[in-house]
C-alpha cells in the first residue's frame, strides 16, 4: 500500500515537472496554432479588408482604418503576437505597442472569434462566416465606440511638416509638445477672451454650419511685428482646441497642384497654419500663396470639416491682391475668408506688468515707474525682446528692469535732433561743425532749440540766409509767457 502511494505521488511530481517544462517552451504555442489551422479546415471564413485611404487613392486617409488601428493597439492579445511594435507614448515612461506588419491578432465579441491582419496599406478582419450576421454591424460599432474613448484619453497632438519624398509631396508629423497655453500667452486680456469664445462657439456650431449650408471652418489672421507672440498664440489655440497643427512650408510647393494635394490630406479636427504669408504673396511663389486663399473660400474647402485656418503676417497692409492693378481691397481681406483679425501690437506698460508676472512673479517694484516713463516717451519694444532680458536676468528683478529701463532708452523715436544747417560744413572758422552739439540727447525742449538756434546764428556767414525756425521761436514765445 506504501509502495502504492509513493508510486502516486511520484507520477504527480513527474507530471508537473512535464507541464513546468513544456510551458517554458513554444511546444504548446506550436501545438494550439495547429489545432487552430485544424479547426478552419471545418469552417468557412467571411473576410473584410479596410485599406488605408479611401477608394484606393492617396489623397484622403480612411477614417476607419484609422480608428481600428486605435482599437487594435488596445487589445490585451496584442502582447500574444508573435512581433510587436514597441514605442515610447507622449510621456516617457509611457509604452505603446503597435502591431507589426503582417502580423495577426485575435479579438472576441459575443463568443465569437475575429481575427484582425496587418498588412501593407490595410487591415483585413475575418471572422466565421455563420456568425457574420450576428456581430459584424455590433462588433464594428463597438470597436468605434472603443476607439474615440481611448482617443479622447490618450489624445496626443501632433505637428505635422510638408516635405517632399519620392518626388511628391508629403506630410511627415512629430509630437507637438509646445508648452504655450491661453493663460501663458501675453495679450490684451479682453482680445484673449473673444478669441476664446469665438473658438469654443465653434466646437459648437457644426449643427449651425450644416443649416447654413457652409463649411464648417473657421480662419484667423494673426498680425504685427516680429517678436509679438503670433507663433505661442497658434500653439495656445492648438492645445486649446486639442486639434492637430499642419505647419504648410509654401516654399517647398512647387505648384497648386501640389498644395491642393496637401491640404486634401489633412484631417478634420485641424488647425492649418500659414506663417509669413504676406511675404510669399509678395515674392516669386505668389501663385502658391494665391492658390491657398483660393483653397478657403474655393470647392476644395468642401472636402473636410471642423478645420481652423490661422495665418499669420508682419502688416495687414502690406500685401494686395496680387495682380499688380494697386487695388486697395486685399486678397485676404476679400470677403468670406478672413473671419477674425487679431493684432498683436509692441510691448506697452501694460503688456510688461504681465511679463513681469509670468516672468519673475513679480506684482509691482520700485522701478515700475521709470518703465512706465520710458513706455510714455514713445519707446517700443517687441515682447520677445522683453522676455529674453527678464529670462537672462531672472535671479535679480531689479537688474531685469534696469536693463529693461536701458533698453527703453536706447528704442526712444527721434534720440538724435536732426542737423541744422546741412548745406554748411563748417562754422565759419573753417573747422567742420561738431556733430555731437547738434546731436545731444539732453536737447528736448523749445528753450534748449533755441538757444542753439542763437548759438548757429552768430557764428553763419553774412550772406547765407537766415534758417526759418519762425514756428520755433513762436511756440517758445508762448512756452516763456507759461
Amino acid at each position: 500500500m506504501f509502495k502504492m502511494f509513493l508510486l502516486i505521488v511520484l507520477a504527480i511530481v513527474t507530471l508537473i515537472l512535464i507541464i513546468r517544462f513544456l510551458s517554458k517552451t513554444s511546444f504548446l504555442h506550436i501545438l494550439l496554432n495547429k489545432y487552430r489551422s485544424f479547426e478552419d479546415w471545418f469552417h468557412v471564413y467571411q473576410s473584410y479588408k479596410i485599406p488605408q485611404y479611401n477608394e484606393n487613392n492617396n489623397l484622403q486617409e480612411n477614417l476607419l482604418y484609422g480608428k481600428v488601428s486605435t482599437y487594435l493597439n488596445s487589445l490585451a492579445s496584442l502582447e500574444d503576437s508573435q512581433f510587436t511594435n514597441l514605442f515610447t507614448g507622449s510621456k516617457c515612461n509611457d509604452i505603446i505597442l503597435n502591431l507589426d506588419a503582417n502580423q495577426t491578432v485575435v479579438d472576441t465579441f459575443l463568443g465569437a472569434r475575429v481575427y484582425w491582419t496587418n498588412g501593407v496599406k490595410e487591415l483585413t478582419m475575418r471572422f466565421r462566416k455563420k456568425d457574420k450576421r450576428r456581430i459584424l454591424r455590433p462588433y464594428l460599432q463597438h470597436v468605434l465606440s472603443v476607439a474615440e474613448e481611448n482617443e479622447s484619453k490618450q489624445r496626443e497632438i501632433r505637428l505635422h511638416f510638408n516635405l517632399y519624398d519620392n518626388g511628391r509631396c508629403c506630410w511627415r508629423s512629430i509630437p507637438f509638445t509646445h508648452p504655450a497655453t491661453m493663460d501663458s500667452v501675453v495679450l490684451d486680456g479682453d482680445v484673449k477672451n473673444k478669441v476664446k469664445s469665438d473658438l469654443e462657439l465653434f466646437l459648437k456650431s457644426k449643427q449651425y454650419y450644416n443649416k447654413l449650408g457652409r463649411v464648417w471652418k473657421r480662419s484667423y489672421l494673426l498680425y504685427g511685428p516680429s517678436g509679438t507672440g503670433k507663433s505661442s498664440f497658434v500653439a495656445a489655440m492648438a492645445r486649446f482646441l486639442c486639434y492637430d497643427v499642419y505647419d504648410i512650408d509654401l516654399s517647398t510647393v512647387s505648384d497648386v497642384s501640389d498644395l491642393k494635394l496637401l491640404l486634401l490630406q489633412t484631417k478634420s479636427k485641424s488647425l492649418i497654419l500659414v506663417e509669413g504669408i504676406d511675404k510669399f504673396l509678395l515674392s516669386s511663389e505668389k501663385s502658391t500663396a494665391a492658390g491657398m486663399l483660393n483653397f478657403m473660400d474655393g470647392v476644395t474647402s468642401c472636402c473636410g470639416e471642423e478645420r481652423v485656418l490661422v495665418f499669420t503676417m508682419n502688416g495687414k497692409d502690406r500685401i494686395g491682391d496680387g495682380d499688380g492693378d494697386g487695388d486697395d481691397q486685399t486678397a485676404m481681406m476679400r470677403p468670406g475668408r478672413i473671419d477674425v483679425k487679431v493684432e498683436f501690437p509692441l510691448c506697452d506698460f501694460s503688456t510688461f506688468k504681465n511679463l513681469a508676472g509670468n516672468y519673475l512673479g513679480v506684482k509691482d517694484h520700485k522701478l515700475f515707474g521709470q518703465v512706465e516713463e520710458g513706455f510714455q516717451n514713445g519707446s517700443s519694444l517687441s515682447p520677445a525682446q522683453i522676455g529674453e532680458l527678464l529670462i537672462s536676468n531672472r535671479t535679480s528683478p531689479t537688474r531685469a528692469f534696469k536693463s529693461v529701463i536701458t533698453a527703453l532708452q536706447q528704442h526712444q523715436p527721434n534720440k538724435q535732433v536732426e542737423k541744422v544747417g546741412a548745406k554748411s560744413s563748417d562754422n565759419g572758422s573753417g573747422q567742420p561743425m561738431d556733430d555731437g552739439l547738434l546731436c545731444r540727447e539732453s536737447v528736448h525742449t523749445v528753450r534748449e532749440f533755441r538757444k542753439l538756434y542763437g548759438l548757429l546764428k552768430g557764428s553763419r556767414r553774412k550772406e547765407e540766409p537766415p534758417l526759418d525756425l519762425s514756428s520755433i521761436e513762436k511756440s517758445g514765445s508762448r512756452h516763456d509767457q507759461t
